[in-house]
């Protein structure tokens, strides 16, 4: 065989390889799966609190199989709804979003914003996002953002209507399943939109338990969140680095938190403290790039169980 014929044979079969891919990350995209975690952050002696985390929906009118999947949800019957942000993809998916959540809108929930809250997406070059990498610094809002600004306030609207309570540098105190819950919550992040230190002091008397909700995890909410002392921090953002390696991981986190934890649950230390952290590798994408490859589309349902000694 020449040596021309062996590269063209070469060449052949790895784009053949490369379309495979593509076209399976295309399918894992809607592959949606339901994770169940236990979370050892509960006094001894305590019942179990089921707290569902859904993130990065990134929704589109068109996308039905999305909808009804999340709208299924509803039979978990959660204790607490955490919703880490990032709705829509378009001006008129809100209403979309409400319907998928249907009667999770029932349960005792809260919620917090992303970026694509706010503003709806456009495309953006790869190479620069895989670039930018793990290092990546809060970009700050769009300098179109009066022309893509989505109607977040309308949806907004309906979960207050509904019972949910928004953390955007706000808290709140819920009696949930036997525990007085603190939650408290930032803007956006990876917008620099965040001002932890506007909620954060002393727990207020008789609280059980400190939970942290924010979207994007950069470090610095990360940090004051447990430096106050929450006891689960909850976020979104990273889509699990969306496209991953086999047996390696994610490349990009899409913030400053290392690889290693871009999704699930792990520990966060700061000055002495630590708190368990939680993030979600959301349920969509971005239009523009509507892919998954080794990191599947998830919604988790986290179970609050006593710590060990």
């Amino acid at each position: 065989m020449s040596v021309a014929r062996t590269i063209r044979n070469g060449l052949a079969a790895t784009a053949g390889v490369g379309a495979a891919a593509l076209a399976w990350a295309c399918v894992e995209a809607k592959t949606y799966v339901l994770r169940r975690l236990d979370v050892p952050v509960l006094a001894p002696g305590s019942r179990p609190v089921k707290v569902l985390h859904l993130s990065d929906l990134h929704l589109l009118p068109q996308q039905v199989d999305k909808q009804e999947w999340v709208a299924g949800l509803a039979g978990l019957e959660p204790d607490l709804v955490v919703n880490t942000g990032d709705n829509t993809s378009s001006a008129e998916a809100w209403p979309y979003v409400v319907a998928s959540l249907g009667r999770l809108l029932d349960r005792p929930g809260v919620f917090v914003h992303g970026s694509n809250d706010y503003f709806a997406p456009k495309p953006k070059n790869w190479l620069d996002y895989l670039e930018r990498g793990h290092k990546a610094g809060p970009p700050g809002p769009p300098s179109d953002a009066a022309k893509r600004e989505l109607p977040w306030r309308e949806l907004d609207q309906v979960f207050i209507d509904r019972g949910w309570v928004r953390l955007t540098q706000a808290e709140t105190v819920m009696e949930v399943a036997g525990q007085r819950i603190l939650l408290r919550g930032t803007d956006d992040a990876h917008l620099g939109l965040d001002d932890y230190p506007a909620v954060a002091g002393p727990r207020p008397d008789g609280v059980t338990l400190q939970l942290g909700v924010t979207h994007a995890p950069y470090l610095r909410v990360l940090d004051a969140m447990t430096a106050d002392g929450a006891d689960l921090l909850l976020a979104g953002h990273t889509h699990g680095g969306q496209v991953c390696v086999p047996g390696f991981g994610a490349l990009v986190t899409n913030c400053d938190l290392d690889a290693a934890r871009v999704k699930g649950l792990s520990r966060h230390v700061h000055d002495g403290r630590v708190a368990a952290l939680h993030v979600s590798a959301g349920l969509g994408t971005s239009p523009y790039a509507p892919i998954r490859f080794a990191c599947r589309p998830e919604a988790t349902l986290l179970r609050l169980v006593p710590r060990t000694a």
